[in-house]
């Protein structure tokens, strides 16, 4: 395996890690799915370890691929701004914004996120290219410069980063269809006790997973924890029974799943934006805050 080899099988890994779903994955990249799993296989192979964990449940990473996917990340963005430089300099004209998002933060915003990078320099075409990722991850890679701005979960530590004031997102209790509180005409927390709590790894964010937890056990409710890595795995943890979860996904029609109406402004998803000291990114953090501030409305 050869160089280019090696960088175009590391972003089939960060691909199918970020989306944890190969399918997801090979759609993202633009190709099928037979020749994504053969290129990870094969990078495995050259690594001597193991880097994904496939099994009926889904795509997870194993402890050698959660310490390797930030150094992977690094090298297929580097190759990447390598790239759209060379392409500067060669009299290219479109910018690149590269910008990362956390998980929690809901699909339709972050679509709308895009559209507002995309459109945010008036005097040339503007690529934008989004990564998405826990909040940990995200703040690792504007300090590294992988990233030129992110929006991230709030509190998170930042030293050494500047920051957008904190944006409320609302959330929302999701629990069986067939669970006693999803027909309750008034909802109370008391009424969840017996299901488990589906959620992030606290590895993601600690302190914002400590406070949510924290939350909880203030209403008197001390659910135990079960990780779910994305939304995907939590609506489906919920659909399957015995647990709820929070979500930024609006109330929609989704079998073996009941949106819950809880302790609406204390599960707020609280976000802000985040880009590196000096860089210059005041175009895109007032794009980003625009749709932040519409979506609190």
């Amino acid at each position: 395996m050869g160089a280019m080899d090696l960088l175009r099988h590391l972003s089939f890994f960060v691909a199918v890690a970020e989306e944890r779903h190969f399918g997801n994955a090979a759609s993202r990249l633009g190709m099928t799915q037979p020749p994504l799993s053969q290129g990870v296989r094969r990078l495995e192979q050259r690594l001597g370890t193991e880097l994904i964990q496939r099994s009926a449940r889904g795509v997870g990473l194993t402890e050698a691929g959660r310490q390797l996917l930030p150094r992977a990340r690094l090298l297929v963005d580097d190759a990447a701004r390598f790239e759209d430089e060379a392409h500067r300099i060669a009299g290219g004209r479109d910018a690149v914004v590269r910008w990362g998002v956390a998980h929690s933060v809901a699909d339709a915003v972050v679509v709308r996120c895009v559209r507002a990078l995309r459109d945010a320099d008036a005097t040339r075409p503007t690529r934008v290219v989004t990564t998405t990722a826990s909040t940990t991850e995200l703040v690792d890679a504007v300090r590294a410069g992988s990233l030129d701005i992110a929006v991230v979960e709030h509190p998170a530590l930042l030293t050494g980063l500047d920051i957008g004031p904190v944006v409320k997102l609302r959330r929302w209790v999701v629990v069986p269809d067939d669970h006693p509180v999803a027909a309750a005409k008034k909802a109370q927390v008391r009424m969840l006790r017996g299901l488990m709590l589906a959620t992030g790894p606290r590895s993601d964010n600690p302190p914002a997973h400590d406070l949510f937890v924290d939350l909880w056990r203030v209403r008197g409710l001390d659910p135990d924890l079960v990780i779910a890595s994305g939304q995907r795995e939590l609506l489906t943890r919920v659909s399957a029974g015995g647990h709820f979860g929070v979500t930024a996904t609006p109330p929609t029609v989704m079998p073996g799943v009941a949106w819950v109406d809880l302790l609406r402004d204390d599960l707020s998803l609280r976000v802000r934006i985040v880009w590196r000291s000096g860089a210059d990114a005041a175009s895109s953090a007032a794009a980003l805050d625009r749709v932040l501030i519409r979506a609190d409305r």
